[in-house]
């Protein structure tokens, strides 16, 4: 493994170890999440700055309020690695409650978009900016009204803070959508795939490259057509970088962290080990990419891109958490 990849796996191993003890009854998939997302800055875990995070919210939210439901520990996670977090908060409550007035429905996933536009715009464009995620969010419903969904809320974020013009970017996306659903049987994470090649500038022959790393990883017994996986093919798909090396990159990160503390097979399964080795993978190239001749722009987009698909995932798992406290709860 590259030094510059094995930094960053020693990192999000060492975060996620630091994170166990004082959250310890946080689900470990939402403590590795938060692990990474202090990986993309290049930091050690904090956990006082998350817990006073979590506090915060407490403070300035009411006791049933979406922020204080399963995705608060990924909200925490990202409020501890600002410098004024009182504001964020404020702002993404401010964008939260926009986004209600204008019939997005309540989910964790609104939460994680209103976070996304309070991160990227100014105050002044939260309205504006509120107002294109929701033409995005209806022009993607009326092509995919059973697929579109809460899941979306957060790619529909990205969209409306991107340049891009709502119907072009929608047109653009079912030509990815016809090209690319014959080969994967998961139609959801296929209108994900289409979300994230608009955002990066995918061109023409992206759903071509896409497909030959699919069928690179399968060569290698690692399958990325599933449904928490399938979107970092996009991700890949969009870096200029040789296939072979990506793949080689991402089964060396799989293979290291397997053998760490806490990554064994009773601890994490395939499929989501197989996320984070590529989001790793992923990570180093971006830096990679600003450090050399692509703009920092591209760059942001990309690890957007990365703490999206984390945040979709961490949503899902937590409403399945939910659900089954829940049923339990009621048996």
């Amino acid at each position: 493994m590259q030094p510059q990849q094995l930094e960053k796996a020693e990192l999000f191993v060492a975060n996620t170890l630091i994170l166990k003890k004082p959250f310890k009854w946080q689900h470990p998939i939402m403590r590795r999440l938060a692990a990474l997302l202090y990986v993309v800055e290049n930091k050690s875990i904090d956990p006082e700055a998350i817990q006073q995070s979590n506090d915060l919210m407490k403070q300035h939210t009411k006791r049933f309020s979406a922020f204080r439901g399963p995705s608060s520990f990924h909200i925490a996670a990202m409020l501890s690695l600002t410098t004024d977090q009182l504001t964020r908060l404020q702002h993404t409550i401010q964008v939260h409650d926009l986004m209600k007035e204008i019939k997005f429905r309540n989910s964790d996933y609104l939460v994680m978009a209103a976070y996304q536009i309070a991160a990227q715009v100014p105050p002044d464009q939260f309205q504006h900016t509120v107002e294109r995620a929701k033409s995005f969010y209806d022009r993607m419903k009326e092509e995919h009204p059973f697929l579109t969904g809460h899941d979306d809320y957060i790619f529909t974020a990205m969209l409306a803070f991107s340049d891009l013009e709502v119907d072009t970017a929608i047109a653009h996306m079912e030509q990815f959508y016809r090209e690319l659903k014959p080969n994967f049987s998961a139609k959801n994470s296929v209108q994900t795939l289409t979300h994230i090649l608009v955002i990066g500038d995918g061109g023409p022959e992206v759903s071509e490259r896409l497909l030959a790393l699919s069928e690179a990883f399968r060569s290698r017994n690692l399958r990325m057509d599933k449904t928490y996986t399938l979107p970092s093919l996009a991700l890949f798909a969009l870096l200029p970088a040789e296939i072979d090396l990506l793949v080689d990159q991402v089964v060396e990160t799989y293979d290291w962290l397997r053998i760490q503390e806490g990554f064994g097979a009773w601890s994490i399964n395939k499929q989501e080990l197989l996320l984070f080795s590529s989001a790793l993978t992923a990570l180093q190239h971006v830096e990679r990419l600003q450090n050399e001749i692509l703009t920092s722009s591209m760059s942001t987009t990309i690890t957007n891109i990365i703490a999206a698909q984390q945040a979709a995932m961490n949503a899902a798992v937590a409403g399945a958490a939910a659900a089954a406290a829940t049923s339990s709860t009621q048996s």
